[in-house]
């Protein structure tokens, strides 16, 4: 079933853009989630950050079935999260664009929820990502609800510093129009996505929140390590501080970034802290104030230019 979403009397042209990486698996998921979608996208735009072509195959299987939709693939060799999503801007032809990641799974409806929430106004929509721990998932990992991301009432404007790519649909006119859209520094270490999003909202676009637009993640049993977790936390930490100096929470005054410094330096110490306080609470305690001081550790080492490379060898999403 097709139920066209219609704004001032026309139809509204959506491609769904997807960066990918080496999870063939993942993507042929994905792409099986969309052909049934209540609202079927105009087009799918698959961009391979494998230089060797890696998810041609899982296209081209998926073209050969027949799709109700036609799907443009392509290679961005260069290992470049942000060069790898410029790319599907280039080749998406929709008035809005929805970005998804390649290892998420989405239910039938959630391309229709999200178009119609358009209806309100806004420039963008985002909707939460909902994590799924595999069986083998440590206790004190399901305990400390480490993979959950925010959540907020439907119709809320999202906060500058919560806006973030994985679930969310875009007027393609603002990403043609700040070229390139994401910023190929970021590139290998992420946070270009929190980067364009706050530029954005700077010109004046408004980014609502539907949190009726569910999708799923599957957590890799990779990610099941206090280490990734702090790490990611690092980057997450090196991420705001980029996005404040670049002046995205407001002006970037020499007061504005004394305060991040003391603020992150007190931080740190008081988690650290914490976490010897709290340990004998469960070690799920102990790596929550872990993860914080480590996010704060990220923003001070921001300021001597350390970034850390996340993407530079693995899946890029």
């Amino acid at each position: 079933m097709n139920l066209n979403v219609c704004m001032t009397g026309s139809r509204m042209s959506v491609s769904v853009c997807i960066a990918t990486y080496r999870r063939n698996g993942a993507l042929d998921a994905l792409l099986g989630d969309l052909s049934h979608q209540m609202h079927k996208p105009d087009e799918v735009v698959v961009v391979d950050n494998d230089a060797a072509g890696g998810a041609e195959a899982i296209v081209q299987s998926w073209r050969a079935r027949g799709l109700p939709f036609p799907i443009r693939y392509a290679i961005q060799p260069e290992r470049n999260i942000s060069l790898t999503r410029n790319r599907t801007v280039e080749l998406a032809s929709g008035e809005w664009l929805a970005f998804v990641d390649d290892d998420e799974r989405v239910p039938e409806s959630w391309l229709l929820v999200m178009l119609l929430s358009l209806r309100t106004g806004a420039d963008g929509i985002l909707g939460p990502v909902d994590p799924v721990l595999p069986p083998n998932a440590p206790k004190w990992i399901r305990c400390g609800r480490f993979y959950d991301w925010f959540r907020m009432a439907s119709g809320t404007t999202v906060p500058p510093n919560q806006l973030r790519f994985g679930n969310i649909v875009l007027r393609g006119d603002l990403l043609r129009s700040n070229t390139p859209p994401f910023d190929p520094a970021y590139g290998l270490t992420g946070g270009e996505d929190g980067d364009l999003l706050g530029r954005l909202a700077r010109q004046g676009a408004r980014f609502i929140w539907c949190d009726q637009a569910l999708v799923y993640e599957p957590v890799e049993t990779s990610r099941l390590s206090l280490r990734w977790l702090l790490l990611r936390a690092l980057r997450g930490g090196q991420d705001f501080a980029r996005h404040t100096f670049a002046g995205l929470y407001g002006d970037p005054t020499l007061l504005r970034r004394v305060q991040l410094f003391l603020r992150a330096l007190v931080q740190m110490l008081v988690a650290a802290l914490l976490v010897l306080v709290v340990w004998p609470g469960g070690r799920h305690r102990a790596a929550y104030w872990l993860i914080r001081s480590s996010a704060n550790l990220g923003k001070l080492s921001a300021f001597y230019g350390l970034h850390y490379s996340e993407y530079a060898s693995g899946p890029a999403r």
